[in-house]
């Protein structure tokens, strides 16, 4: 009877824990929802969308009012060379210096050598405050420095020989740019380049 009644409680005992163990699975259930709606959140979250950075502004430009009569007067530009007239139609070409200076409300003048053909550019730009240091930066580092075009730090001079010469001078807020391929080297447009300086409005 003792045997028989271990043998007994030791099938209760497994029984037992059968059920235990049936009794466990349900319980899992509800632990997987909260994973289903982590996974429903993250879904959520990243359909929200991201805000779009506002763009800094950036400063205006001032525009030039003066005319091509008022960059380099005829008088200035017969002292120059008498050859010389106003190119009619002129415009600059896209991606050029002259281009940006237009394109910031500054004045572009060109004219041309009746003998030779050779056009020569000037134009002048007050840029915005914020883009002055850079075009310095860019001069400097595709020019040389002409120290004969003006005193720095209140003038600074730069050229860039090539197919056409090319002038850039920064004084105070004013940016000048003059190319042509009459420019061999600096000197040759010094003469014209002293006129503009000396049209210039003061700072």
């Amino acid at each position: 009877m003792q045997h028989y009644t271990a043998r007994t409680l030791a099938a209760l005992a497994i029984a037992a824990a059968a059920v235990a163990l049936v009794g466990c699975t349900p319980a899992g259930k509800p632990g997987s929802t909260p994973s289903t709606s982590a996974t429903a959140g993250g879904a959520n979250a990243s359909q929200t969308p991201t805000p779009t950075p506002t763009p800094t502004p950036t400063l205006p430009p001032t525009p030039v009012t003066l005319t091509c009569d008022q960059v380099v007067t005829p008088d200035q530009l017969y002292a120059y060379n008498p050859n010389y007239s106003t190119q009619p139609g002129y415009a600059p070409k896209s991606g050029s210096l002259e281009k940006q200076i237009a394109d910031w409300k500054g004045v572009t003048c060109a004219w041309q050598n009746q003998t030779s053909g050779d056009v020569v550019q000037i134009a002048i730009a007050h840029p915005p405050a914020d883009q002055l240091e850079g075009l310095k930066n860019a001069a400097i580092t595709a020019a040389q420095p002409v120290p004969t075009y003006g005193t720095p730090p209140q003038v600074e001079g730069y050229f860039k020989a090539g197919n056409a010469g090319q002038v850039q001078i920064f004084r105070g807020p004013f940016w000048i740019v003059a190319e042509s391929a009459a420019f061999y080297e600096p000197g040759d447009a010094a003469p014209l380049m002293q006129s503009v300086l000396g049209n210039l409005p003061a700072n």
